[in-house]
């Protein structure tokens, strides 16, 4: 058996048998780690102390136990965290030489919770500066490359969390995502990528969400393992200003039932924010099967419209700028970032208090609008991205930081959507395109309406089981693990 192929909930089942150890897991782990790490640039900071530190003391926990049943969910499951949340002791680099130093004094609430729900942390996976582009080639690491083809990126901004997935690495990790930033890498490498509603995961008790534009959430290989991430994450901390209605029992129980009636879903094909952008035919496809797939389900599948003039995101880019301007870059540093960074910096600079508020009344009208134009359907559904992953370099423009930020506008003309709304959406690997002689997932996405993660989780899951994904990652695993051993 194949510890590290097991899924998330299967592999905590094994180890809180006692059938493995959680040192045993966490020890391949590393390993794997180590040897794919420089050539698919999965870590900023891998922790190998800390990890077999937290595995020894979950393997007593679980030696301990008189009840099996009371070991957190995810008890000895290797789960490493984006390198944009501050673990304690840990170097926090944002992805950026400007922080390259920089260690952090305490652990993010997330952080916490994860532990207390079993997990080992491994380390620190590769992120893009300040998670800013939907590409991670950062200054600190290699870039985060898809284990499918390497030539081709991971995504961004949580590339590094999307390829330890799908290597085989871990079966689990950290991310979070201000306009895609799960759900981007989440299709550019074939995994689940689950961006919850604004306020289901606290930024407490450190953290703070300015715009409300990010939330922390799970890229997995099975949606069941989402959405225990997710039951394990969304807790609240004191001073959280809102609170969202808990699951009816738990997000992974909404996994092992279909939706209680059918589905209104909305197909969604034409882009949204970038009028210009060319969508590829294996995109647009793997929307429409996921809605063939759909109807053959007993929903109903209607067309629906684009909810904005493109010129509308308009306020979501201005608010991103003044995001990237408030970055406490250390003095001296501010040569030290890369173009794009300060480029949008410059422009976040020259949004006035006004025009910062006016951008932010902006996000709240399209709010309104999306809900009302997609106000009779319960799920939209649509291409995650509007082409394949992208090679290596293919998104930058260091010489010239708009035409890369407008690039990166065509790539991911639906995924900031849903942040700029604050509704949950999820992307699946359901469609694969065969390209050069590489097979390429292809993902698509799924949103819903506000805290309905359940029913979300619910219909992905039977997706899941109508078009099974998990039998192509034998070959690349076995391709990949083979050229690295």
């Amino acid at each position: 058996m194949d510890l590290l192929e097991l899924s998330a909930l299967d592999l905590a089942d094994v180890m809180r048998s006692r059938e493995v150890s959680p040192v045993e897991v966490t020890e391949e782990a590393l390993r794997r780690a180590e040897r794919l790490d420089d050539p698919l640039g999965l870590y900023v900071t891998r922790t190998p102390e800390r990890a077999l530190a937290q595995a020894r003391e979950t393997e007593a926990s679980v030696m301990a136990a008189r009840d099996r049943r009371e070991l957190p969910s995810l008890v000895g499951v290797p789960c490493p965290i984006k390198d944009l949340t501050p673990v304690s002791g840990v170097r926090l680099t944002l992805g950026s030489a400007a922080f390259a130093d920089q260690v952090s004094d305490v652990d993010d609430g997330l952080v916490t919770l994860l532990r207390r729900a079993g997990t080992v942390m491994t380390g620190k996976t590769n992120t893009p500066e300040l998670g800013l582009p939907c590409y991670t080639e950062p200054d600190v690491a290699p870039p985060a490359r898809t284990p499918w083809d390497a030539s081709r990126g991971a995504g961004g901004s949580s590339g590094g969390a999307a390829a330890v997935v799908a290597a085989g690495v871990t079966p689990l990790a950290h991310g979070s995502d201000g306009g895609g930033s799960i759900r981007i890498p989440a299709s550019a490498c074939g995994v689940v990528g689950l961006k919850p509603t604004r306020g289901r995961v606290s930024p407490g008790p450190y953290g703070v969400d300015v715009a409300g534009l990010a939330v922390a959430g799970p890229l997995a290989r099975t949606v069941a393992d989402a959405a225990a991430f997710l039951d394990a994450v969304s807790a609240p901390w004191p001073g959280d200003v809102s609170a969202l209605p808990p699951p009816r029992s738990t997000f992974v129980d909404a996994t092992r039932h279909p939706p209680r009636t059918p589905l209104r879903i909305g197909l969604l094909t034409r882009p949204v924010i970038a009028a210009d952008a060319i969508v590829h035919p294996a995109c647009s496809t793997a929307a429409q099967r996921a809605a063939q797939v759909l109807e053959h389900l007993g929903h109903h599948v209607e067309p629906v419209p684009s909810p904005f003039p493109a010129e509308q995101w308009a306020a979501f880019s201005a608010v991103w700028a003044a995001l990237a301007a408030s970055a406490p870059v250390p003095d001296g540093h501010e040569t030290s970032l890369r173009p794009l960074t300060r480029w949008l910096r410059e422009r976040g600079r020259q949004v006035s208090a006004v025009e910062y508020v006016t951008a932010v009344a902006g996000m709240q009208v399209v709010a309104r609008q999306v809900a009302a134009a997609w106000s009779d359907v319960d799920v939209v559904l649509s291409p995650t991205l509007a082409d394949l992953p992208a090679p290596v370099g293919g998104l930058r423009d260091d010489g010239d930081p708009a035409a890369d930020f407008a690039a990166q506008t065509r790539y991911t003309p639906w995924t900031s959507v849903w942040n700029l709304i604050g509704r949950p959406a999820i992307s699946l690997p359901l469609h694969w395109h065969l390209e050069a002689d590489r097979l390429l997932p292809v993902g698509v996405m799924l949103g819903a309406r506000l805290a309905e993660e359940e029913t979300l989780l619910s219909v992905a899951a039977q997706l899941e089981q109508a078009v099974p994904w998990h039998h192509h990652y034998r070959s690349m695993w076995d391709r990949i693990h083979g050229d690295s051993g």
